[in-house]
């Protein structure tokens, strides 16, 4: 029996603390700041009217991707019985980079950076991902999701890098294309798989 579309309903986590942000963070795991958790409830109640009911819920390894989903269930969505944590979905890991200030990060680049990135798509942070791994592992993910829960509505707490991997794993598009998307802390972008293909319904938009 045929299914319809897959879902996917992709949240940005909310905005970290002030000290992670001096950082370039990456794929460490740096906490939610808690002034704005409590400043932004209405918002949290919008994305709990907003995402769809009984939909499937993943998030990716870090706090603050779990974070702000409890946050959500808090301000008046159902829990789900199983949350999935899907590695998959985790940030681009910057390796040697994480933890640094963005100033000591220029010091360390071996490509002119992207106008709206720290870095260039193709560029390999010391033990790190290029942007090309993150869309390839993000696609995975996806996929691996799509296949497993068709038909169904899917909402994934993750993170912007992640995203715009997403972005670009739907549209064949590459690194450097997508690191013109901004992604905002707690804006939805949503894609949806049929069959074979993947739509792009819209980006990064309010909760």
């Amino acid at each position: 029996m045929s299914t319809g579309p897959t879902g996917f309903w992709l949240l940005r986590h909310a905005l970290v603390s002030a000290a992670a942000r001096a950082t370039v963070y990456g794929a460490n795991d740096v906490p939610l700041c808690e002034e704005t958790l409590l400043a932004e409830a209405r918002l949290y109640q919008s994305l709990a009217a907003r995402l769809p009911a009984g939909a499937v819920w993943a998030v990716s390894p870090l706090s603050r991707a779990r974070g702000t989903a409890e946050a959500i269930f808090a301000a008046g969505y159902a829990r789900p019985d199983t949350l999935i944590v899907a590695p998959g979905l985790i940030e681009q890991d910057l390796g040697a980079w994480q933890g640094l200030t963005y100033g000591e990060v220029q010091t360390r680049l071996s490509l002119a950076p992207h106008p709206f990135w720290p870095h260039a798509a193709e560029e390999a942070p010391p033990g790190g991902e290029t942007m090309r791994q993150v869309i390839a592992r993000v696609g995975a993910c996806l996929e691996d999701l799509a296949q497993g829960w068709a038909g169904r509505e899917v909402v994934a707490v993750s993170h912007g890098g992640a995203i715009r991997a997403a972005l670009a794993h739907a549209m064949g598009a590459s690194g450097h294309a997508v690191l013109h998307v901004s992604v905002k802390n707690l804006g939805l972008t949503r894609l949806e798989r049929h069959g074979q293909g993947w739509r792009v319904v819209c980006v990064n938009a309010d909760p």
